[in-house]
């Protein structure tokens, strides 16, 4: 995964439901807000949060990648804003809910092991 290929692979990953693929771009102590509002301190606990996600609001949801906006930071930094579509997302009695916008930012490190998020944020958007 590089800072250019993180939009698609995420979106990609999410449609999939796949958590611990989701994890697999976050680096172990990473700090995650995800697009319901958890808080996740860990790769682990954000993929306990997906998993609640996706077995809830996100079970049929996907995103349609929008505008992207990557600031380099250096040979091993990056900063990420991603804009999506969210489409498919249900409400708690399984009724679809109306498509919305949201924004990914993550800030992405050069590690050892790959390109890692070590903060990543995913809000709905107002408009």
């Amino acid at each position: 995964m590089t800072p250019e290929t993180f939009p698609k692979l995420f979106a990609a990953t999410f449609a999939a439901q796949d958590s611990a693929a989701l994890c697999a771009y976050l680096a172990e102590d990473a700090d995650v807000v995800t697009l319901t509002g958890g808080l996740a301190e860990t790769a682990k606990q954000a993929g306990q949060l997906f998993e609640m996600e996706f077995s809830g609001t996100f079970a049929a949801a996907r995103l349609v990648t929008g505008k992207t906006r990557l600031r380099l930071l250096g040979p091993g930094g990056a900063i990420l804003h991603q804009r999506y579509v969210v489409i498919g997302a249900r409400d708690a009695a399984g009724a679809e809910l109306p498509r919305f916008g949201a924004i990914l930012t993550a800030v992405l490190l050069a590690r050892a092991d790959g390109w890692r998020a070590v903060t990543l944020g995913f809000s709905a958007l107002s408009q």
